[in-house]
């Protein structure tokens, strides 16, 4: 029982990053890598405010805050550039994040982390166990509504649209700058969001938790699923958390277990990507509108 609840709780913590991403990736078309920075400061404000006695919801709170602000300053490249350029920026973000999260140690505690973060109480009870499962697929819910709601309005569409065509959604009076700036925010404070979860949780954090292994496999999550669908990547969560769960009930040499494992999933993924490219779900792309989403000039 306890191990499913774990995996619930997981799910809905990555189901929550990986909805955060395909806003960027999916809907507005902006290739970035590095959600793990955002998450990790969801999770490291939650571990620094509540163990100084704040209330959850006021430190995921400032979390979500931050998130925003730091992610919209990354949008100011994207003004210029895009594609892989605007990847390479947010590479070097999330590196940014890993070396001050790692050698600041007074903030921080440096790579020993911060351990003992308290748990979320809501009327005097702590949520722990499935209670806290439920509160975190609860969130799931909220955001998965937030995000659907949103990309059926007509900010949604403009944003859709930016992504098709720039320079024609430009010419139709859209301010392209604008959405860009505030849908990196939007996706910078939910994974936030999802970071302060984690933090709950785990009741620990360290740097290596939130390095740019964990953003690619936010963006396998979405491009597993199907990018620009918003189910999709939650289907992309689902099958890249369990899928290293199923191979632990594989009976493998004990030596070699561990790469054989990571083998498998390596294969797997490549099988994926020649036969559906577009994710489970996701819609095919022609040619030109693939090489857009690369950053054709």
């Amino acid at each position: 029982m306890n191990y499913i609840v774990h995996i619930l709780t997981t799910l809905s913590i990555f189901g929550i990053l990986s909805l955060s991403l395909d806003l960027l990736v999916g809907y507005a078309g902006l290739l970035a890598l590095s959600h793990g920075a955002f998450f990790g400061i969801g999770a490291y404000a939650t571990a620094l405010l509540t163990k100084q006695g704040y209330w959850a919801g006021v430190a995921a709170l400032a979390g979500m805050m931050i998130a925003a602000a730091i992610s919209a300053f990354v949008a100011l490249p994207s003004w210029r550039v895009r594609g892989v350029y605007l990847l390479i920026v947010s590479i070097a973000v999330q590196i940014v994040f890993t070396v001050v999260a790692t050698n600041w140690s007074e903030l921080t505690n440096g790579t020993a982390g911060i351990p003992g973060i308290p748990p979320v109480r809501l009327f005097g009870h702590a949520l722990l166990g499935v209670p806290y499962m439920l509160f975190c697929l609860l969130i799931l819910i909220g955001c998965a509504f937030v995000c659907w709601s949103l990309m059926r309005s007509p900010y949604g569409r403009a944003l859709q649209a930016m992504r098709d065509d720039e320079i024609a959604c430009e010419a139709l009076g859209k301010n392209v700058a604008g959405m860009k700036i505030s849908i990196f925010a939007l996706s910078g404070a939910l994974a936030a969001i999802a970071g302060s979860l984690y933090a709950h949780y785990i009741t620990y954090v360290d740097p290596k938790s939130f390095d740019i292994e964990l953003s690619i496999l936010i963006l396998l999550m979405v491009m597993v699923g199907g990018a620009g669908t918003l189910f999709g990547p939650l289907l992309g969560a689902l099958a890249l958390t369990l899928l290293p769960e199923v191979f632990k009930f594989i009976d493998l040499p004990p030596g070699s277990a561990a790469a054989l494992r990571q083998l498998m999933y390596g294969f797997i993924l490549i099988l994926l990507m020649m036969f559906r490219p577009q994710g489970f779900i996701g819609i095919g792309l022609s040619h030109g509108h693939a090489q857009d989403r690369m950053g054709r000039p």
